[in-house]
């Protein structure tokens, strides 16, 4: 099998493809997949380099979230509803590989009319985005949301399900191309350079003074924030991208009587496992309408001999959405 290869720590832009990748060992709960496309993490990088809080033991395949298909090959598992050649997304360790194992009850049938190229992301910024924005931001159609790096992976996804509700989006990136993402892309009703000074008060113009209903910030952006929140706001805590963890005005709370609320979306498998199956009930709605249609980075890179070169792209900002790798090439006869 061939897979990108992790024997020792390095940065993944010095990996190469192995074609002696170790086949999946596959438990009782686990489906055989073979791998269509994988999406690129940053954990990823910190994974390739003994960085992340999840290392595998010596040697395990990179990369993490996948769609696919069933396995013919595939054992199905006593009570797993899924047959050979079911189309699937999911999350599972070794999406950088040709087969993967995966846990029948952490994947998900790809939605009707979804590509893989679409799929292959969904597992991770989507139901954080949507916990964000819905459970935890409490959004309701005609808010105005302010979502910080809404060209990012999380950024994106939260900027198109909060038009999907019917919510007014402003959202801020770091450069001109990326503004134009958030809007062309992303559907946003404005877009802002939060790296210039004053964008604040952008914000309360745009807002007729009023300020923001909700603020989605992957990035450590929060206090800067609350210059332009609305009254009874919602601030929902999602990362710290920018590297700094906010210690926050409390009396701007109290004076605003606004809510500041995290969202930790790994952490409701432990906590409120009950909770996750909502999650993607509101998704699969949001899907099968037609009101929320994945985003792609663009060019979608192809092989596993790109994986490399695209996580680089990734730790540079090169990309923006979800960058994805077709793992089966498609054939040139194929693509004329």
């Amino acid at each position: 099998m061939r897979g990108i290869v992790v024997k020792e720590y390095m940065h993944p832009s010095k990996r190469t493809v192995s074609k002696d990748a170790p086949e999946p060992t596959l438990g009782k709960n686990d489906v055989l997949v073979d791998v269509e496309v994988a999406a690129l993490n940053f954990f990823d990088i910190l994974q390739s380099q003994g960085k992340y809080q999840n290392q595998p033991p010596f040697p395990y395949v990179l990369g993490a979230e996948l769609s696919g298909t069933i396995s013919p090959k595939s054992p199905i598992p006593k009570g797993c509803a899924f047959k050979p050649g079911d189309k699937v997304f999911g999350y599972a360790q070794g999406a950088f590989g040709e087969r993967i194992a995966c846990d029948y009850r952490m994947i998900y049938p790809i939605p009707k009319g979804m590509a893989f190229e679409q799929a292959a992301g969904l597992s991770i910024t989507y139901p954080t985005s949507y916990e964000g924005i819905v459970s935890r931001g409490e959004t309701k159609a005609g808010d105005w949301v302010l979502v910080h790096a809404g060209a990012g992976g999380v950024g994106l996804s939260a900027v198109q399900i909060a038009k999907s509700l019917g919510a007014k989006v402003i959202a801020t990136a770091g450069s001109h191309a990326k503004l134009e993402i958030c809007k062309k892309v992303g559907g946003a009703d404005e877009a802002l350079d939060y790296s210039k000074p004053g964008w604040q008060k952008e914000v309360l113009r745009i807002t007729g003074g009023k300020g923001v209903d909700v603020i989605y910030d992957p990035v450590g952006l929060i206090k800067d924030s609350l210059k332009c929140i609305a009254w009874k706001g919602r601030a929902v805590v999602v990362g710290f991208a920018g590297g700094t963890i906010e210690q926050l005005p409390s009396n701007l709370i109290l004076l605003k009587n606004i809510s500041i609320v995290g969202v930790h979306w790994g952490a409701y498998a432990k906590n409120e496992p009950q909770h996750i199956p909502e999650v993607w009930k509101g998704l699969f709605d949001l899907f099968e309408s037609g009101k929320l249609k994945p985003a792609v980075y663009d060019p979608v890179y192809s092989g596993l001999d790109s994986v490399p070169g695209a996580l680089q792209d990734l730790e540079s900002r090169k990309t923006w959405g979800k960058a994805v790798v077709r793992v089966k090439e498609v054939p040139e006869r194929a693509k004329l």
